[in-house]
């Protein structure tokens, strides 16, 4: 990828696909997802970006491929802790135009059907965002009672795992504790989901830190295949679902720099926005720097 952010053209974006030959299932947020048969889905990652829930109207170019390219990596990496949602199947398998491959090629992945779970996993080792919120006012994050005297952007002792639910385009997610979860889909299945994302977020942590990145954050989804066992989908371990920090920028107290969309939010946050749709166009420059910073956080993780 160029790591030049001179001259990025908004125009060449992809905000949104239309397939002549494969019936779109829905849009989501960023993904636009197509029926490619009884047992399988085209899943298109676009140039659309999202905070609070809302899909701002400027697109972010070549977000896209970025994503798709570090949720590849990913989910190569961990195939070993959890099986994930990639087929065999690829673009040359489809009925698509040359024009409409050509748009997909490198943001696109088709993978397996599963029964999706109605939560997120979200796994925190660092102290910031709405759990810095919530530790603020209750001295605990969904419920995971936590040690007095933290501090912005602490680490904590150990990493929490505060679920929350899938909202639907526009309506925000909200957090759950374990117990809620548990009456969502069952104590076996959120003991196993939390001890999944557990480890997939330690082994990516301790690899990440090694290039230099700090993940605060993250989100998992899971879902269910025909035999009711546990599979990762979706996405993994990217600059939209996690919080990356430069390690060499990291101050305890402040909130760190961001590889993510971290600072499109704190952007947001000065405007006089009610953080409900419309949202707000992005300046020339804040599109440059977003694109700039899911390249870099890509070319770290992915490249020897």
């Amino acid at each position: 990828m160029n790591q030049s952010t001179q001259g990025v053209d908004v125009s060449s974006a992809v905000m949104e696909t239309q397939l002549s030959h494969l019936p779109l299932i829905a849009r989501g947020k960023v993904r636009d997802i197509y029926a490619v048969d009884a047992k399988h889905m085209l899943i298109v990652t676009t140039d659309r970006l999202s905070a609070f829930d809302v899909v701002l109207p400027t697109p972010i170019p070549d977000k896209g491929k970025i994503l798709t390219e570090v949720a590849l990596f990913w989910f190569e990496k961990l195939k070993a802790v959890i099986p994930n949602h990639l087929s065999d199947l690829r673009l040359d398998d489809l009925p698509l135009s040359a024009t409409e491959k050509a748009q997909l090629q490198g943001r696109s992945m088709i993978v397996k059907r599963m029964r999706p779970l109605p939560v997120e996993a979200i796994v925190r080792g660092y102290l910031v965002g709405s759990g810095w919120k919530e530790y603020q006012q209750e001295g605990d994050v969904c419920g995971v009672k936590l040690p007095l005297g933290l501090r912005l952007a602490d680490k904590l002792p150990e990493p929490i795992f505060t679920p929350s639910t899938k909202a639907e385009v526009g309506i925000h997610d909200m957090n759950i504790d374990f117990e809620q979860m548990v009456k969502l889909v069952g104590e076996p299945v959120a003991k196993q989901v939390r001890e999944i994302s557990f480890k997939l977020y330690q082994q990516a942590a301790d690899y990440a830190l090694e290039r230099g990145i700090i993940i605060a954050d993250t989100k998992f989804e899971f879902g269910l295949d025909e035999n009711d066992q546990l599979v990762l989908i979706d996405e993994a371990l990217t600059p939209d679902s996690s919080r990356f920090w430069p390690a060499d920028h990291y101050q305890p107290g402040n909130n760190p720099p961001s590889f993510d969309k971290q600072f499109v939010r704190d952007y947001l946050e000065t405007l006089d926005w009610d953080k409900t749709a419309p949202g707000p166009a992005l300046p020339q420059e804040l599109v440059e720097k977003t694109t700039k910073k899911y390249r870099e956080v890509a070319v770290r993780l992915t490249r020897d």
